[in-house]
């Protein structure tokens, strides 16, 4: 691939990413907590309790998840959009300049006979 098509695409892929995180971020509206039930994760005996039936494995776990779960709702949304675009774009550029099999290698394959590799 060209450099010139394939930073055209680089370009195309960061405009529609970025610009998709853009619009998420101003129009995601706050993350409401329950006020009844509240943050299970800031509650000292939501986490004793966790501790006590699974071990400190089980508390770190609910963490990751909390966390995880967290990037998916409100501006948190946009900035895993963003950094996602970019990865995929440099991923992009990656492959795109490095290719699997050189064309003269594949065309050498071709041509031994059955059998002989």
């Amino acid at each position: 691939m060209d450099r010139q098509k394939m930073n055209r695409i680089s370009g195309g892929l960061l405009l529609v990413g970025l610009g998709a995180a853009l619009v998420i971020f101003l129009v995601a509206q706050p993350v409401v907590v329950d006020p009844l039930l509240g943050d299970p994760m800031s509650n000292k005996k939501y986490l004793r309790e966790l501790r006590v039936m699974g071990g400190q494995g089980n508390v770190l776990a609910a963490e990751f998840q909390d966390w995880f779960a967290g990037l998916w709702e409100g501006r948190e949304l946009a900035d895993t959009v963003a950094v996602l675009t970019i990865g995929v774009v440099l991923v992009f550029r990656f492959v795109a300049t490095h290719p699997g099999v050189p064309p003269a290698a594949a065309q050498d394959e071709k041509t031994l006979p059955p059998g002989k590799s």
